[in-house]
């Protein structure tokens, strides 16, 4: 039994120190002169530390970790944790050149020394296991266990010391590796020594009496907060590890808002803008004294966020460095292959010479590809590092620079945007394109930098391996990229202009879709069509040259290698003696494919420069704008002298104000507003009583004069109780209704506190419930530009509402009754204004037109042309004025009887008809769908969940063949075919390149040489010429199919949508509709076709780069398959999350950009409220919001990036150790690494590209779902040309047995009417709400489904008319105002058929001709969008005046007055009546008291006329529908 222990010893001694050697177990000279036993005592603090460390690990944390995970919160770093991290990985590379030079040393040997390379071995292990057990320590936040750590690194460093010094006096020279790696060695463990003797002297854990207690950062200890790359190790943040479980995540839930939660603090909003604030303002106190100078947002940018663009920049200079390592290993592996048995013959085993130099070290064949394979995962990480710190940092500088530009937002002078001189468009240009540019910018910024190193290292490296032969492949490159720059800027031009045409694209196509009703009434719909696709076609020639320039520039990226390949090889072999080798061809080829990406990107980053240069210009123009006076008398500042302040809540004294031209528009003003009183403003239209409000909230520029508020708290006993009130804030209600995107009740109480008894006070007092009641959602509904769309009406209401709820104790009405029917304006002015608000004694100032309330007000203002008629009350006026109140008094009688008269809520019935109508096939649809819904939960209940996730993770590949086909089946075909030929052209080249270089060595005497040599370089260049065609054939043709896809796209889209039914436009959101002409249209003409494109090449050069790696070295194969499957599933998750955070990015970017729009639309009501702090608290959230999305999704593509980076690195070390085992070719050799390098850099581009095809293929699929959509029927069964040029010549109408419904699936809103209208009869449709009376205005244009009887006029059967011939020969009075972008022309006669003399005759019926004289142009006179230019009044008149052009002997009135004055409407009517005396006129009766005079009325209820008579006999049937429906109105 002794003697076989004894053996085992022995075979052990031997195996540890060899048995070649009898004197190396000699200690006689000492233990520590054995290199043996130094070696053997290296091994005792390893095991040490894993003794120690392993119980710790796997009994404390193991049994920890299963019951409960350790939550973030815990995480904090030990002093020196990145210092740590960065040394272990170190002493982790040295272990590896240490086992391996133990190892090449060891093969050297005659029999095998375990001393050479275990200790390294074990090294390793426990290097690992002490940054596992830190990472350990740290996030438990238990330093004392890492006593542990500081004893195994102060017995490492001993250990190492010995071993050195042994090494010294054995006189080991420095050339020896194994001296170089122990002194390396050495420095490494007296450094992480010194760290830990530093966590010891700052945490004071032991040896001192009171420890140091750290708490985690303040954002883990909020577990809101999930976004951790600012505080994981330094793994983690270079591998982006942390992100695991939420891209897995996806697989199991989309994600959502509050999967990826708040931002970090350091990256917030606020936190940003502080930092770039401070700076901006340093650079503002520097050019305070120079007048010329202005500050610069450059320097404070730099201040604010130079130093992580600097920290990037080296990242990315240590990646452009290791870049190069791949050319040099594929040179270096290909050489070493070439002489391996060259140097296995030199490099014979010599026992007696234990050490091995550097050089010997790395002429060994497998040292290079780990070398490669160690300099590569280095190379990756440090380049997705560098991207991701310059995205964190434009991230930041994107933030900070929104929350600057909507500070200023928020003091900007009103007359910049009233002027022109500063319009929304251009606010939302800055927030939308600007800031982007500059966080662009920042993106690319370390490229202008670091590129410049990498061109002049290749161009070096290249004269190292092919002499002056290289000068002449970087002489073409270099020519060429001017080229590149020339295509780059053409490029930008393209798109610039492009973009203006889409602009002017979508301004047409919004106003068609506003004014849709219109123009499908009046058979306009091919006008504006047309007009739209002229602008298309406009828009598609400038894409056409986009697409050009885009394929040229793809052609350059493509070719330019293949030509200086071409130019720099077939110099070389026509001028060298020598002929072409292997290592130089393929490493040479690679350094060309890193030439050309910095040249390549050149161009990009000059046009982003540039682009930064223009955008902080209009920057800087915007921040030094002029802003709003400081309204210290707001503030209740300036002392008040007057006695009557006491009495008085403001006052105007000698005012002058303008709006910014230096001009007064109002002049000598001087005004009281008595507190807790009634104040009324009155005047003409245009007389300046808005600009009154407007300039005693100081939004005006006041050129002299003073207004005086007074503290009404410290002034007025009375008001003690509202002490809880804002005391300077005012509730204003601005003329045009402002909304919010939000719900009904948000934009009411506003910010304010919910009080549910004033809530409903309110909402009664305006009249507001039965409105809310027709919501989807109630008052919880969302209303505003991205919601439901709301009448004027409702809207004005809804701002009135906000106004009174407020708790203020002044509040500004600006003309609240324009938008509503009187009945309504009665009610509003008796509940809210006299009951709500003078019960409050809240002090109102009313600006309006009705002039029957005059009696109700406390005190009277009148204006005439900005200056002040008369003030005081109505006594005062009545005595000092005669004039005046007479004529007062003759307006308010008339408006006093048409109170009387009203017999109906007339256009809040309308109004809530339409939202009605709007809401009633929504919640059919969602009840159909809800029942389908519940069957197939019956049906599959269990797979729903799975059927879900399997369609999430799917690829949209029907949509995809529908997108390719719309480019057409030849264009397809080329596109594939061109693009094989092309590939396989490409793999030809360097398959070529790899016969040629292989051929044996030989001088260039003999003529069968030189013609070998002429056959090769002819093929070579025939192939690159090929090459280089084919290049420029592909890209053209993706593009080419790509522009041809989007034309037949948008053009069957634009008609589906024009001749849709007037339903679908009711109950599909008007942003839906224009994002699928704006945004989707976008993607599909821009945005696919380079990702189709960057995805088919790289697809192709991952799967050539595949294909001819397994054709070098068949044993790759096997080696695939665990990379493939990885690969798969990296990009199987990755597609799901990437598609996730995209959508939350794009969802969370509208609202900011709508919030900065809408803003700026109410900031004189913000700023009446002073709730500026409000709005600027909701654009951060809204900003980091966005921002966390946007880094959230940066951070996942760095995930994805790093992933395959490493993949592609594990097939660069795969593909070199099957090469050197399978011994093929050294030409094949080069030519597979070269592929194998060339997978590295596409593989992450194939996941990425399929990522955002998926996403691109959204829009395809969304502009699709519209195509399916049903039209209208435009055809008759009559021939346009049948029917008489002058029908309708008579206007008479049978109605027949009529049956009218909105869609098939709805109930009959008409149900068998029948009635006669005789030639020139005027006729009044009267009814309750939901009746069917505008039902059946629609009905004589067809606008609804008349699915039974018939209407005929003149004897033609107007369902057997062309819709067009039939609405061309109607005329209609709409009810809500539309003009469109042109001239007074083109709105009254868009298709140009009428004389001048016909024009001027129906502006002045409609009282306009003189004002319209007055305009420079006259009928050329411009109106903007929408006629914003005019008055609702004036627009109204415009929509009168296009109805008399048309000289049809029919017109529908759906009339819509409220917006003029009693007086001009008074004119109006008669007008009417006498303009259209021979011909028939329907009047939908909104006021029954203008059809009393109707020669005609049909009464309906419930879809059935019930009565059809002479108004005055109607009133003699006491119990008729008619009779009840005037007494219970009187």
């Amino acid at each position: 039994m002794f003697v076989s222990v004894y053996i085992k010893i022995e075979a052990m001694k031997v195996a540890f120190c060899g048995n070649d050697n009898t004197s190396a177990y000699n200690v006689s000279a000492g233990v520590l002169k054995n290199v043996c036993f130094v070696d053997a005592l290296n091994l005792v603090p390893h095991v040490f530390l894993l003794f120690i460390t392993f119980p710790i690990l796997f009994i404390g944390w193991g049994s920890q970790s299963s019951k409960v995970q350790i939550h973030h919160n815990t995480w904090l770093h030990f002093p020196g944790h990145n210092l740590r991290w960065i040394l272990t990985f170190t002493l982790l590379f040295v272990h590896v050149c240490e086992i391996a030079e133990g190892i090449v040393s060891d093969t050297r040997m005659n029999s095998h020394h375990l001393h050479l390379f275990l200790p390294a071995m074990m090294g390793f292990v426990a290097a690992t296991t002490a940054i596992v057990y830190y990472h350990n320590i740290e996030t438990s936040n238990f330093p004392k266990l890492l006593l542990a750590l500081f004893l195994y690194w102060i017995m490492a460093f001993v250990t190492k010391t010995i071993k050195l010094i042994r090494y010294c006096e054995d006189g080991v020279p420095l050339s020896q590796l194994r001296f170089c790696i122990t002194g390396i060695m050495v420095i490494l463990y007296g450094l992480l020594m010194a760290v830990e003797i530093n966590v010891i002297r700052v945490r004071k854990y032991v040896f001192f009496m009171n420890p140091q207690k750290v708490k985690p950062p303040e954002d883990l200890q909020d577990l809101g907060v999930r976004f951790l790359q600012p505080f994981v190790n330094l793994l983690s943040k270079a591998t982006y590890w942390w992100m695991n479980p939420l891209i897995i995540s996806a697989h199991k839930k989309p994600i959502d808002l509050k999967a990826i939660g708040k931002l970090p603090i350091a990256m917030r909003a606020l936190t940003n803008y502080v930092c770039l604030k401070e700076a901006y303002e340093e650079q503002k106190k520097k050019v305070a004294n120079q007048p010329n100078r202005i500050p610069s947002i450059w320097l404070a940018m730099y201040r604010a966020f130079g130093r992580p663009i600097l920290l990037s920049s080296t990242f990315r200079y240590l990646a452009d460095l290791l870049g190069f390592a791949g050319p040099l290993c594929i040179s270096g592996i290909v050489r070493s292959f070439q002489n391996t048995n060259q140097n296995y013959t030199t490099s014979a085993k010599d026992p007696s010479n234990p050490y091995l130099s550097s050089q010997d070290f790395f002429r060994n064949v497998y040292v290079l590809p780990v070398l490669l394979f160690l300099a590569l995962i280095l190379q990756r990480t440090f380049l997705q590092a560098s991207y991701y710190v310059t995205i964190e940092t434009g991230i930041n500088l994107r933030g900070a620079l929104l929350a600057m530009i909507y500070n200023k937002i928020l003091r900007l002078s009103t007359s910049n945007l009233s002027m022109g001189e500063m319009t929304l468009g251009q606010i939302n240009n800055l927030v939308a394109i600007e800031t982007n540019q500059l966080m662009w910018f920042l993106f690319l910024c370390p490229n202008l930098w670091a590129m410049p190193v990498q061109i002049i290292m290749g161009v070096i490296l290249l004269y190292y391996l092919l002499k002056e032969s290289a000068l002449v492949g970087a002489a073409v490159i270099v020519l060429l990229a001017p080229i590149q720059y020339f295509i780059a800027t053409k490029l930008a031009e393209a798109q610039k202009s492009t973009l203006d045409y889409s602009t002017e694209r979508l301004k047409k196509t919004n106003e068609i879709l506003k004014g849709i009703k219109l123009l499908k009434l009046y058979a306009w719909e091919h006008i504006f069509c047309t007009s739209v696709e002229e602008t298309r076609t406009k828009e598609l020639k400038s894409l056409k040259t986009f697409a050009l320039y885009t394929s040229l520039s793809i052609f350059m990226n493509a070719a330019i290698p293949i030509a200086a390949v071409l130019a720099t090889f077939v110099t070389y072999e026509y001028t060298n003696d020598t002929t072409l080798q292997p290592a130089q061809a393929f490493a040479s080829l690679s350094l060309f494919h890193i030439l050309v990406t910095p040249l390549f990107l050149l161009s990009t980053v000059v046009r982003f420069a540039v682009k930064a240069i223009i955008s902080v210009q209009k920057l800087n123009e915007f921040l030094l704008s002029d802003e709003i006076g400081e309204d210290n008398w707001r503030s209740a500042e300036s002392s008040v002298t007057y006695e009557s302040c006491k009495k008085h809540t403001g006052l105007v004294t000698n005012g002058y104000f303008s709006w910014g031209s230096g001009l007064a528009t109002l002049s000598n003003i001087n005004i009281k507003i008595p507190t807790g009183q009634m104040t009324m403003i009155v005047g003409q239209v245009g007389c300046g009583k808005s600009s009154l409000l407007l300039a005693i909230l100081g939004e005006m520029q006041t050129l002299e004069g003073k207004v005086h508020w007074n503290n009404i708290n410290e002034t007025d006993s009375s008001c003690e109780a509202t002490g809880s009130r804002n005391r300077y804030s005012v509730a204003y209600a601005a003329q045009k209704p402002w909304l919010l995107n939000a719900t009904v009740e948000e934009n009411i109480i506003f910010g304010s506190p919910f009080n549910k008894q004033r809530y409903k006070a309110v909402t009664d007092a305006c009249s507001l419930q039965p409105d809310i009641d027709l919501l989807p959602f109630g008052d919880q509904t969302e209303i505003g530009e991205r919601g439901i769309n709301l009448s004027g009406g409702q809207r004005q209401r809804i701002c009135v509402a906000r106004a009174l709820y407020q708790n203020t104790n002044m509040v500004f009405l600006d003309d609240p009754f324009s938008a509503l029917d009187i009945h309504l304006s009665d009610h509003l002015m008796q509940e809210g204004i006299l009951k709500f608000l003078q019960e409050d004694k809240r002090t109102l100032v009313l600006v309006t037109h009705k002039l029957q309330y005059l009696p109700h007000a406390d005190w009277i203002i009148a204006m005439k042309d900005g200056y002040v008629l008369r003030e005081g009350t109505l006594k005062d006026i009545q005595t000092k004025d005669v004039e005046l109140y007479e004529h007062w008094k003759t307006l308010m009688n008339r408006q006093d009887q048409e109170l009387e008269k009203d017999m109906e809520t007339d256009q809040t019935t309308l109004e809530r008809k339409t939202l009605r109508r709007a809401m009633y096939p929504r919640e059919s649809k969602a009840q159909l769908e809800d029942e389908d819904e519940e069957e197939e939960e019956e049906e599959e209940d269990d797979d729903n969940m799975s059927t879900v996730m399997r369609l999430r993770t799917k690829m949209p590949w029907k949509t995809c063949w529908r997108y390719l086909t719309s480019g057409g089946f030849f264009l397809l075909f080329l596109m594939i075919f061109s693009k094989l030929l092309k590939h396989s052209v490409i793999v030809a080249i360097d398959y070529w390149l790899a016969r040629w270089t292989s051929r044996d060595n030989e001088t260039k005497a003999s003529d069968s040489t030189d013609q070998k040599q002429s056959y090769h370089v002819a093929v070579f260049s025939v192939l690159c010429g090929a090459g280089i065609i084919l290049c420029l054939i592909t890209s053209l043709t993706v593009e080419w199919m790509g522009l041809t896809a989007a034309k037949n796209l948008h053009h069957n889209l634009l008609n589906k949508i024009i001749l849709g039914p007037i339903r679908f436009f009711d109950t599909t959101p008007l942003g839906l509709i224009l994002n699928r002409f704006s945004a989707d249209t976008n993607i599909i003409d821009q945005h696919i076709p380079p990702t189709l494109e960057s995805l088919t090449r790289s697809t192709l050069l991952c799967l050539s780069a595949i294909g001819m790696i397994s054709y070098a070295t068949p044993w790759f194969l096997v080696t695939l398959v665990p990379l493939g499957v990885a690969f798969y599933f990296i990009q199987k998750y990755f597609r799901v999350a990437s598609k996730d955070l995209q959508e939350l990015d794009d969802s969370t970017q509208l609202p900011l950009l709508c919030h900065f729009s809408e803003t700026a639309e109410g900031l004189t009501t913000i700023r009446a409220f002073r709730h500026e702090a409000r709005f600027k608290q909701h654009m951060l959230e809204l900003t980091d919001t966005n921002n966390i999305a946007y880094l959230f999704l940066s951070a996942a593509n760095r995930w994805l990036e790093v992933r395959t980076d490493y993949l592609g690195a594990c097939i660069v070390l795969t593909a070199a150790v099957t090469s050197i085992i399978y011994e093929p070719d050294s030409g094949f050799l080069g030519l597979g690494l070269l592929y194998a390098l060339t997978i590295t850099n596409y593989l992450n581009w194939v996941v990425r590209n399929l990522a955002d095809l998926e996403v691109q293929m959204g829009a395809v699929k969304k502009v699709n779902s519209f195509l399916t959509m049903e039209s209208e029927n435009y055809e008759g069964t009559m021939d346009p040309s049948q029917v008489p040029k002058d029908w309708p010549q008579e206007g008479e109408i049978k109605i027949e047995n009529l049956c009218v419904r909105y869609e098939n699936n709805l109930k009959p809103v008409l149900k068998h009417v029948k009635a006669y209208i005789k030639p020139g009869q005027k006729v009044g449709i009267c009814g309750r709400t939901g009746s069917g009376k505008s039902s059946l205005s629609l009905a004589f244009f067809r606008m609804v489904d008349i699915f039974d009887g018939r209407i005929v006029i003149d004897g033609i059967d107007i369902c057997k008319l062309p819709l067009h011939t039939l609405r061309s020969r109607l005329s209609i009075i709409l009810q809500d105002p539309i003009l469109f972008s042109g001239s007074i022309r083109f709105n009254l006669d868009p298709e140009c058929k009428c004389t001048d003399d016909r024009l001027w005759e129906a502006l002045e019926i409609a009282q306009l001709k003189n004002m319209v004289k007055s305009l420079p142009g006259g009928l050329d006179a411009v109106v903007t969008e929408g006629g914003e230019n005019f008055s609702v009044g004036q627009r109204q008149l415009f929509c009168l005046a296009r109805a008399f052009v048309r000289k049809s002997s029919i017109l529908i009135m759906d009339e819509a007055t409220a917006s003029i004055d009693m007086a001009t409407e008074n004119i109006l009517q008669k007008v009417v009546m006498t303009a259209f005396v021979d011909r028939t006129v329907v009047t939908i009766a909104h006021r029954v008291s203008q059809i009393l005079d109707s020669d005609l009325v049909l009464a309906l209820s419930d879809g059935f006329l019930v009565e059809c008579d002479a108004a005055s006999n109607l009133l003699l049937k006491e119990d008729g529908l008619f009779t009840t429906l005037v007494k219970t109105n009187k």
